[in-house]
This record gives C-alpha cells, sequence and structure tokens, in this order.
C-alpha cells in the first residue's frame, strides 16, 4: 500500500525546494504543478479543451496555454475561474492517482499540491499533510524575483488561498522555510526519517 504525504503551502513558500530534497532522500514525488503544466503544455491533453472554452486566446503561438492571459481571465471573472477548474482538476486529479499508483513500491510517496487544504476530501487522499510555510513577506518577495509579478498581483494570488491559519492548523507536520534554503536539507533529511518509520508500520499492519 502506497504511504503518501500531501505536501502543500502557499505560493513562494517552498514546495518545490522541498519536494526535490525529499525525491534525493529516495521519496516518489508526484507533483500537481508539473502534471498541470504537462496538460497544458503545446500537443497537452488540456490544450484543446481549453480552446474550446476560451477560444484561441487563451493559446500562446507555441500551441500551449497563455499563462498570462489565462491568469488575467481567471482573476476578472470567477465564472471563467470555475470553468477552468472543472477542466483542469479532474484531468490533475487521475493523473496523480496513475502516478500513486506507479510509485507504490517506493518508501514513501510525497504528494505535491498547492491547494490540498481546498479539496473537500483531502484527508481521505493522504496519510499525513506537511506544509511548508513561510512569512507572507517572503512570499511576496520570492514570487516577485522569480516571477516578475508585482506585489499587488502576487497578494491577489495569495488572497485566493486558503489563510495560512487554516493550512497549519490541517498541518501534521510543518517546515518552516522563512530562512535560508541552507537549512532545509536537515530539516527534510528528520521527516524522511520519520516518514520511512511510518510507511513501514503501515505496511506492516496492513
Amino acid at each position: 500500500m502506497a504511504y503518501v504525504i500531501g505536501l502543500t503551502g502557499g505560493i513562494g513558500s517552498g514546495k518545490s525546494a522541498v519536494a526535490d530534497l525529499f525525491s534525493g532522500q529516495g521519496a516518489a514525488i508526484v507533483d500537481t504543478d508539473a502534471i498541470a503544466h504537462a496538460l497544458t503544455r503545446a500537443g497537452g491533453a488540456a490544450i484543446e479543451p481549453l480552446r474550446r472554452i476560451f477560444g484561441d486566446a487563451c493559446i500562446a503561438p507555441d500551441g500551449s496555454m497563455d499563462r498570462k492571459k489565462v491568469r488575467g481571465l481567471v482573476f476578472a471573472d470567477p465564472s471563467a475561474k470555475l470553468k477552468l477548474e472543472h477542466l483542469l482538476h479532474p484531468m490533475i486529479r487521475d493523473e496523480s492517482q496513475r502516478g500513486i499508483a506507479a510509485a507504490a513500491g517506493a518508501p514513501y510517496i510525497v504528494h505535491v499540491v498547492p491547494l490540498l487544504i481546498e479539496s473537500p476530501d483531502y484527508r481521505s487522499r493522504v496519510q499525513r499533510v506537511l506544509v511548508i510555510d513561510c512569512a507572507e513577506d517572503v512570499q511576496i518577495e520570492r514570487v516577485k524575483q522569480r516571477s516578475g509579478l508585482s506585489e499587488e498581483e502576487v497578494r491577489r494570488i495569495i488572497a485566493t488561498q486558503v489563510p495560512r491559519a487554516r493550512r497549519l492548523e490541517a498541518a501534521d507536520d510543518v517546515i518552516d522555510n522563512s530562512g535560508p534554503l541552507e537549512v532545509l536539507p536537515a530539516k527534510v533529511s528528520a521527516l524522511h526519517q520519520r516518514y520511512t518509520e511510518l510507511a513501514t508500520q503501515a505496511r506492516t499492519h496492513a
């Protein structure tokens, strides 16, 4: 039986960096952001449905989803956001389940889901919830530096996600990533040992 850790956190919290470190420890990674990118790149399974729903304007010249245009559309129109979610979320979930099934032989699986807590059935999908946490001002600076978005745009994205306090309430484990990246490996290593033990126990009692 697969032992699944749900890894989540707000934008700019450092989820990808932490997932990479878990991968280095031998965990399998199933990342919904990576799945979403695969679905919406040129030739991806979501491209033609996106074109039917939103028109050619949502497709970039290279054939991928035009992320900037779609981001602006869903922020301006809540009904467009719902249409996008109704299209992508079931596709992402199906691909996630396939990825988890394929990785069942790994010591444990880290399932990276930015909107995990927003999902009403998330507790049935994972054995533990790991929240990557940092202060909001740190989130904003990180996202501005990597994406070129303005502070206002980043704050609008943060406002669409569950509040930090609610994520922390849902957490079984928390990694504070407000500081330098150099301190992350030791934190991940400690949790790796814990998760390996828990996964072994779960398989023993299955």
